[in-house]
């Protein structure tokens, strides 16, 4: 769902008919949840929920625990290239 939120927000309607295996019911509840990590905003506009991806804890993830792995790895690859080279 939350590929689907990246580049536009979305209405409930609108996720439920890209998952069309899932009932409305679960949808609502993985909303919910992502709305509890705080990755999703939702406001209501009348009859309408709309869905808005909060990009900023992926973001946080990311460069707590991300980048920091990449670098070890980088390391290693440089390694390895060294080692192959000699």
């Amino acid at each position: 769902m939350l590929d689907r939120l990246k580049d536009e927000p979305k209405t409930t309607g609108m996720l439920c008919d890209a998952f069309p295996d899932i009932d409305r019911c679960t949808v609502m509840l993985h909303l919910k949840v992502l709305e509890e990590a705080e990755l999703i905003v939702a406001r209501r506009d009348g009859r309408e929920r709309w869905n808005h991806l909060n990009a900023l804890p992926i973001k946080q993830i990311h460069d707590r625990w991300i980048s920091q792995y990449a670098g070890h790895a980088l390391s290693i690859i440089d390694r390895l290239k060294s080692d192959l080279e000699a």
